[in-house]
């Protein structure tokens, strides 16, 4: 019996070491995982083209938050090892009551130089729900990693029009990236 207690004790006294040590590495888990949210503004020019054509953008380079996001999360970018994206939200920002109605589907591509050498999808959406001057985009999946590296990256857009865009258009880009990396 006294063999019992002495196990039993033993147990109950090491269930709370077990548990700070899980504890310990989920918060070690939770500094290794964070988000990087970079906004950047561009213009859709006026269009007088018919609905079902195509409309390609110039490459737009984003000044990324990465680096001071590394920084704050005690990590540099050499230490990243897995970048998605989360979520890329476009909103029409002037006029401000402009809706999406004129495209029909999206598409915004990521590259690591304004040429475009080594651009991937990053989100699209089809069919674009018409009445929205907001759109959440569906991320592509793509593993990002060389994209966020550096403090910039140029973004493309490639876009279906569902009708004629009669004035230049302002929308705000808005991205969140899921980031994991290894401390420094």
């Amino acid at each position: 019996m006294k063999n019992f207690q002495s196990k039993a004790l033993a147990l109950l006294l090491l269930l709370p070491v077990l548990l700070l040590g899980a504890s310990s590495c989920q918060k070690i888990a939770d500094l290794l995982s964070f988000k990087v949210n970079d906004s950047t503004n561009f213009t859709i020019p006026a269009t007088g083209l018919l609905a079902g054509a195509a409309l390609n953008l110039p490459g737009i380079t984003v000044s990324s938050n990465s680096s001071s996001t590394y920084a704050g999360n005690n990590t540099t970018a050499d230490y990243v090892q897995d970048v998605t994206l989360d979520k890329l939200t476009l909103t029409t920002t002037d006029p401000a009551t402009q809706t999406f109605d004129f495209l029909k589907s999206i598409s915004i591509y990521i590259a690591t130089d304004a040429a475009g050498t080594n651009k991937v999808l990053l989100a699209s959406l089809s069919p674009v729900p018409t009445g929205q001057t907001s759109i959440s985009l569906t991320p592509s999946g793509t593993k990002l990693d060389t994209y966020l590296r550096s403090g910039n990256y140029t973004l493309f857009t490639s876009a279906e029009l569902a009708k004629a865009l009669p004035q230049d258009t302002k929308v705000r880009a808005d991205s969140q990236f899921n980031v994991k990396a290894n401390l420094k």
